[in-house]
């Protein structure tokens, strides 16, 4: 069995941070979302994985080898996002004659694949589709189902959803999936739907498996998806400070602590929180449900439930809260006359005052 996982798309529902990186490597919990789903397919015992890459496709691919994963990589380039089914049919010569799972990058799925897999192994169907229950199925593909809970029909994004269950990202297929990629027309977006594919299966008599997903699901395109994403990871942290890490600050909580770091007596750190490797913080509070990239610097600031990437500088900065920050940012208070806020923002950037 091989895996594919899908990285492309231009990530709009993430600008500015998508402007320079692809959304798939934004982290959560201080690892890239890329990299749960990749983990996931190979606990399941899948060695051999293609990476279906589009926009910053050497972003990724510099990213993914640098994480040295014990299985067979193979990128596979699309030139531009052309849909879910688009890349099953550039990546059909990779796959063969073999049965596999399509995870879609930006998920993340408590518990892995493992059981769904061997359903998948040990079954005669041509596919296996995961459904989770949703508060908002318009924005997803979205399952109608039969009163013996099987699936009837699938219809992506409907402005009157029948139901709400929708498509979770992952997906378990055998060749059959090829022959209905090929027969169906771009959608409304020009786009080749791997929903209308899977709906093909079903109106031709192929043999279509559902689940119903038992634990959490996340699709991270929003930034308030990232959020919750990390909230529910860090919820499951064990939590561990490296020996190479300097702590003088109070530790509250389950919080992992990388080495280099170094956090003074002033400070407080109540976990759920990971902190990575060689930052510093003076006089600050991070809070529950936070993560901080590497080489940061937070100080006499307080930081709770965001996520704060690399060689980022908090000083002065307040009270900052439900924030998703990327790379490389500053936030500082000036302490020269005129008063008042300076910005420098990207196109996308939402600031809250």
């Amino acid at each position: 069995m091989k895996g594919l996982v899908i990285t492309g798309g231009y990530g709009t529902g993430l600008r500015p941070i998508t402007y320079s990186q692809q959304k798939q490597l934004i982290p959560i919990a201080n690892k890239p979302i890329l990299f749960y789903g990749i983990g996931d397919i190979i606990k399941a015992n899948i060695r051999d994985i293609g990476i279906v890459v589009g926009p910053n496709k050497e972003q990724v691919k510099e990213t993914v080898n640098r994480a040295n994963f014990d299985a067979q990589i193979t990128f596979i380039e699309q030139d531009k996002p052309r849909g879910l089914a688009h890349t099953v049919l550039i990546s059909e010569e990779f796959i063969g004659d073999e049965p596999f799972v399509m995870y879609l990058g930006d998920n993340i799925l408590r518990g892995g694949i493992i059981s769904f897999t061997k359903h998948l192994i040990e079954g005669d169907m041509d596919a296996s589709i995961l459904l989770s229950p949703h508060k908002n199925p318009s924005l997803f593909g979205c399952a109608e189902l039969n009163k013996d809970g099987s699936v009837k029909r699938l219809i992506e994004k409907p402005k009157s959803p029948p139901s709400n269950f929708v498509l979770a990202g992952i997906y378990f297929f055998r060749k059959a999936i090829f022959e209905a990629a090929k027969h169906i027309k771009p959608s409304w977006r020009n786009e080749l739907e791997i929903t209308d594919a899977v709906q093909y299966l079903i109106k031709n008599g192929f043999k279509v498996h559902s689940e119903i997903v038992k634990g959490w699901w996340k699709d991270t395109g929003r930034p308030e998806d990232i959020l919750d994403a990390n909230r529910l990871i860090l919820g499951d942290l064990i939590g561990e400070v490296k020996q190479e890490a300097e702590i003088k600050g109070e530790i509250k909580g389950k919080v992992t602590i990388g080495k280099g770091t170094k956090i003074d007596k002033e400070s407080v750190v109540k976990g759920p929180v990971v902190i990575g490797s060689n930052c510093v913080i003076r006089n600050s509070y991070i809070g529950p449900y936070t993560s901080i990239g590497n080489n940061c610097e937070i100080a006499n600031s307080e930081v709770e439930d965001s996520i704060v990437m690399d060689e980022t500088k908090l000083r002065h900065g307040g009270k900052i809260v439900d924030s998703l920050i990327g790379k490389n940012v500053v936030i500082e208070k000036s302490e020269t006359l005129p008063k008042g806020y300076k910005f420098i923002l990207g196109d996308g950037s939402r600031v809250g005052i």
